[in-house]
């Protein structure tokens, strides 16, 4: 997809690039496959924020997207290529030989009028859902289930794809777009192909009203302000003070591990993901 580029008429315009959008081929989503979507402004139940500088954005409706693929051995046609604000990749309109419409994750290269099917006797082409167990090694895929029946997890986003590398028994080895190898049930559904819109991480902002339309607020220096504010804050003139990276409540923001472990799982992981990100 072309990244489109304007004549600098300001000084914001000479940085700005937008995606292209011709592979749209509607506009507005399908009523019945859209629910309202309340804004939440980094806020919890209880009113806390826990996620600072979120706030405003364009109102937006949630797509429902059929990350499980569960209407096996029923073909669907492809009506639509639509936008969608809730996510990186573009999604595709789906209607079945029963009537029943459903959305799907654009894979590249699906067009208009092109024909697709989940399940174990589906054939391998772009689009298409089925079980590890039936897809070739070295095959492309994408959204794939971490559990059978659970629906699509990984491999999601804009551009992604994973590598299906080998099959032993009930596991398969699939390499992830982190580098990472790990094993995944043989009957796990993945859906074949490469995520569309690879162009997405290419997009140049621009201006700091682009990032508010995505609901994003103005974020503040932690040197910017003063010591009764956060660590980095004082000094005489502008100083780093030599501090360790940290957040306004001193917990460091560099090199502090969350993550808990889980060694249940560790055992699935063949190769821990790599620092450089691998080319699929």
């Amino acid at each position: 997809m072309p990244i489109r580029t304007f004549k600098p008429y300001t000084p914001s315009r000479r940085t700005i690039t937008v995606e292209d959008f011709s592979e749209i081929t509607k506009l507005k989503p399908e009523k019945s496959l859209t629910i309202p979507l309340k804004k939440k402004g980094g806020r919890n139940i209880t009113g806390q924020i826990m996620v600072r500088h979120r706030g405003g954005g364009h109102k937006r409706r949630y797509r429902i997207i059929d990350f499980k693929r569960d209407k096996f051995s029923i073909p669907g046609k492809v009506v639509a290529i639509e936008y969608d604000p809730n996510r990186s990749a573009r999604i595709a309109l789906i209607e079945y030989e029963d009537g029943e419409r459903r959305y799907i994750l654009h894979p590249s290269g699906l067009k208009v009028g092109d024909r697709v099917m989940s399940g174990a006797e589906a054939e391998i082409k772009v689009g298409n859902a089925l079980p590890l167990a039936k897809i070739p090694e070295g095959t492309l895929i994408h959204n794939l289930e971490l559990l059978p029946g659970k629906g699509g997890q990984l491999i999601r986003s804009a551009g992604a794809s994973a590598q299906l590398m080998a099959k032993e028994g009930d596991y398969a080895q699939v390499r992830m777009p982190s580098g990472e190898i790990r094993l995944f049930p043989v009957n796990c559904l993945a859906t074949v192909g490469q995520v569309g819109n690879s162009d997405h991480a290419s997009v140049s902002l621009g201006n700091a009203g682009r990032k508010r339309h995505f609901g994003f607020r103005p974020t503040v220096r932690g040197t910017a302000m003063n010591p009764v504010d956060h660590p980095h804050g004082g000094g005489r003139g502008k100083s780093k003070g030599h501090n360790q990276p940290r957040s306004p409540w001193n917990q460091p923001a560099k090199g502090y591990k969350t993550r808990k472990k889980k060694k249940i799982w560790d055992w699935m992981i063949i190769r821990r993901r790599t620092k450089v990100l691998e080319t699929v």
